[in-house]
């Protein structure tokens, strides 16, 4: 685990070196252990790539830019290889040799025999780059999920790329502007999802693809990393699938539980961290460490459920209360971490676990993706609800009845009780297809974010690129797990984990991420993944035996957070100040008098606008503190 750098420059050839020691100086926290560079200088071109590095395995001798034995070929990378012993020993058996344990010559090796292809061959989370000098091109290849991430810009002088975009943002002359597209994206889905970030010109490189650049002609193309078809084969066996979904996870944990160093999970007690808890307690002769977090406001507190785990597993367990205090005192360094605006309130715990975790140990398993897998949220259930009340209710209708009853759904103060999702029912009830994108946006839907954002574009215009990618004839599981994979997951949920995990230099990993787990449960019936109204049903049955009775069954209210009180208390002035109207007409992206009504009537308690107002919040956060300042 580490953080990657590189620069093609095409003027200014002199100050590469010093350029790749900024870049990796802002990423420290992704690898403090080690650090390298490699620099290739030719008449028309200069290339340097460069790393900070977690060292995780082979400890010793893998340490990066790794370089071929004739020098042609390089290599710099983020994450684990989860299949590299099985790659290495097919190469070796096929007369490869390599003079490293490391994951990291694996892929390198990979390429030298198979070229491009053998990307499809790696089962992990990564982010690399491999300078070619024959072919003089550079070959940059992101994980299938995106749990890694990569930026990239290309401009004059010629092309960056890096594991966070701090390292790009540091070594330009200015800021780029901030992107329309971008801004709309955010203050709907609360962050931006690839290919986009917040700056015009700098885009991230989708999951599941790689980037070519020819040193030669000075251009790139993107391309699909190719995957099987079927990866596992189909059963459409109630019983056959569950033992196949049994053994499947037992073993993607124990690929994901390679490691030369402490290795422990995040344990919450809900369903995904206790499956994974118990197969790693399994697998291990010695107890393993679990580690969880509580709160002493106890409305958000869980921690007992993860103390029933722990005794039922024998873990070695560490359980850490949080204060309110611990929360707030650690919001600004949270969000300004992320290098654009990001407002998924469950950020601040995620670090402080992380935190506290990386203490004993190095590595952490992590339940994250079961959801998007085994189909575990809620909001999967709206296909058919949408499909059913639409065939009943008409637009205008239903356009009647959301005036009337929204007034009685309105709360207060940040309760996210059953008004609350009725409300949020009402809302993304939809006649004309779209009424996924209206779930999945957190903050705010299509007619409220034209009240308050300066250039808002229609739902149509903002998600056209991922609508195009995805064929939305039927409104299925399938459809809403895909606009998961390719919008939620890799924009929000493994966002906040690699940055929260990265800041405290700990590697987080997720069984559940699996290709195969991926294929297997895409070729389900639906019913397998949700029965009637029970979620991850397949999953849950797979694993019954080993938890008390119903244990499984029991809802999970996930990392809640009381941002809502926040800004009405310890942030309400700082809140306050970002919609000062002199303030608001200079920055030129809000509306004055909707944006000072949003926030006055949340901090007066008069309407709960927490998700709206927290989302409002980070983003003049992230603005003037890391824009504007910096």
């Amino acid at each position: 685990m580490c953080g990657i750098n590189g620069r093609i420059h095409l003027t200014d050839k002199e100050n590469l070196v010093l350029q790749l020691q900024s870049m990796n100086g802002r990423i420290i926290h992704r690898g403090p252990d080690d650090d390298g560079y490699y620099i290739d200088s030719h008449k028309e071109y200069s290339i340097g790539m460069a790393m900070r590095r977690l060292s995780i395995i082979d400890l010793e001798a893998g340490i990066q830019p790794i370089v071929t034995n004739d020098g042609k070929l390089v290599i710099v990378f983020n994450g684990e290889i989860y299949n590299y012993l099985s790659l290495r020993s097919s190469l070796m058996k096929a007369g490869v040799i390599f003079s490293t344990q490391s994951d990291t010559e694996v892929i390198l090796k990979l390429y030298e025999k198979y070229g491009t292809s053998g990307f499809s061959m790696l089962d992990g989370m990564f982010a690399f780059s491999i300078y070619d000098k024959s072919l003089q091109k550079v070959f940059i290849g992101r994980d299938y999920f995106g749990e890694k991430p990569l930026y990239y810009l290309h401009n004059s002088d010629g092309f960056y790329w890096a594991s966070e975009l701090k390292s790009i943002i540091q070594t330009l002359k200015e800021k780029p502007a901030l992107s329309a597209l971008a801004l709309n994206l955010y203050f709907r889905l609360t962050y931006i999802p690839a290919p986009y970030s917040i700056y015009e010109g700098i885009f991230k490189l989708e999951s599941n693809k790689y980037l070519e650049y020819d040193l030669c002609t000075k251009t790139f193309n993107i391309f699909d990393i190719e995957q099987g078809s079927e990866l596992e084969p189909q059963s459409t066996n109630f019983e056959d699938a569950k033992r196949r979904t049994h053994d499947l996870v037992f073993e993607s944990v124990a690929s994901r539980s390679i490691s030369d160093v402490p290795i422990g999970t995040f344990l919450s007690g809900g369903v995904d961290s206790s499956i994974i808890s118990l197969c790693l307690a399994q697998q291990n002769s010695n107890k393993v460490s679990t580690f969880s977090i509580g709160f002493e406001n106890k409305a958000f507190d869980e921690s007992n459920k993860a103390k029933v785990v722990s005794k039922l597993i024998g873990s070695n367990h560490h359980e850490f209360i949080i204060s309110e205090k611990d929360l707030e005192e650690n919001i600004e360094a949270i969000i300004l971490n992320f290098d654009e605006p990001f407002s998924d309130s469950s950020a601040l715990p995620t670090y402080l676990v992380s935190q506290k975790t990386s203490m004993s140990v190095k590595v952490a398993l992590t339940g994250d993706g079961g959801d998007e897998v085994f189909g575990g949220y809620n909001k999967y259930y709206m296909g058919k609800i949408n499909e059913s009340y639409t065939k009943i209710v008409s637009h205008q209708s239903h356009s009647i009845l959301k005036k009337a009853l929204t007034p009685l759904l309105n709360v207060k103060t940040d309760n996210r009780g059953m008004r609350f999702k009725l409300k949020k029912l009402l809302d993304a009830v939809n006649h004309t297809g779209d009424f996924y994108y209206d779930i999945i946006s957190l903050a705010f839907n299509n007619g409220e974010l034209g009240d308050i954002l300066k250039n808002a574009n229609s739902y149509t215009d903002v998600f056209r690129y991922y609508k195009d990618k995805l064929d939305d004839k039927k409104k299925d599981l399938a459809y809403f797990r895909g606009v998961d994979k390719i919008i939620s997951l890799e924009g929000d949920m493994l966002v906040k984990v690699d940055r929260t995990s990265m800041l405290s230099s700990i590697e987080c990993r997720a069984p559940f991420l699996s290709k195969k787990l991926w294929h297997f449960t895409s070729q389900m019936p639906e019913e397998f993944l949700i029965n009637k109204w029970d979620k991850k049903y397949i999953l849950k049955k797979a694993f019954e035996n080993y938890f008390p009775n119903k244990f499984l069954s029991k809802s999970k209210m996930g990392f809640g957070v009381p941002v809502g009180d926040w800004l009405k208390k310890g942030l309400r002035s700082e809140l306050v100040s970002f919609v000062q109207s002199d303030l608001i007409l200079n920055q030129n992206i809000f509306e004055v008098i909707p944006v000072q009504k949003l926030v006055y009537d949340h901090v007066e308690s008069r309407r709960d606008n927490t998700f709206k107002v927290w989302t409002f919040y980070c983003f003049q956060k992230w603005y003037f503190k890391s824009y504007v300042s910096n």
